[in-house]
């Protein structure tokens, strides 16, 4: 073989094994794109969209409220679930009369378009738990079902929906205490 071309292939096998290794570090350690595959979080994500999910946010910063996080559930399934946490650890969450109540103060939440239906607690949250839960309440698997969930369980922070390209926006975190 020409000494030219052997060395053409081997730069070219050089930079696909490079950029595969980039690719790989960027996946498992940064960021990790994640289809959504419920309902549960009409209106701000529908099912299929493809979301990028930061992985590096809770290594630094504690999870806030509001955030939309991906996590592995404790019911066990294989499928990662994506919601909203609604309350941080040592809070007491309480739901009636169709509001989220936290600390005894109701819970501004410009994300959902209806009550939360049903009673739950109080429940007064431990060290290493949040309340999740999806923003179509009629609809969700819940903490309201499986309980809160740890830190540790939580893939990342949704960040930004990429797919379909009519639906790209950046996720916020807007609710507050009224």
């Amino acid at each position: 073989m020409n000494p030219s071309i052997k060395k053409e292939i081997l730069d070219w096998i050089e930079t696909i094994a490079i950029a595969l290794l980039i690719a790989f570090l960027i996946r498992s350690f940064l960021f990790q794109p994640y289809r959504v595959q419920m309902g549960s979080m009409l209106p701000t994500l529908k099912e299929n969209n493809l979301i990028i999910v930061n992985k590096i946010s809770y290594r630094f910063n504690d999870p806030k409220r509001g955030d939309i996080v991906v996590f592995r559930p404790p019911n066990g399934s294989k499928v990662f679930y994506v919601k909203r946490i609604v309350a941080l650890p040592g809070e007491t969450i309480e739901i009636r009369n169709g509001e989220i109540l936290i600390n005894g103060i109701p819970l501004e939440e410009n994300y959902v378009n209806v009550a939360t239906p049903g009673v739950y607690g109080p429940l007064t949250l431990g060290k290493d738990e949040y309340f999740v839960m999806g923003d179509h309440r009629n609809n969700s698997l819940d903490s309201r079902e499986f309980g809160p969930i740890s830190k540790e369980s939580m893939v990342g922070k949704a960040t930004l929906i990429f797919w379909p390209p009519s639906a790209f926006a950046v996720l916020s975190d807007k609710p507050s205490s009224k």
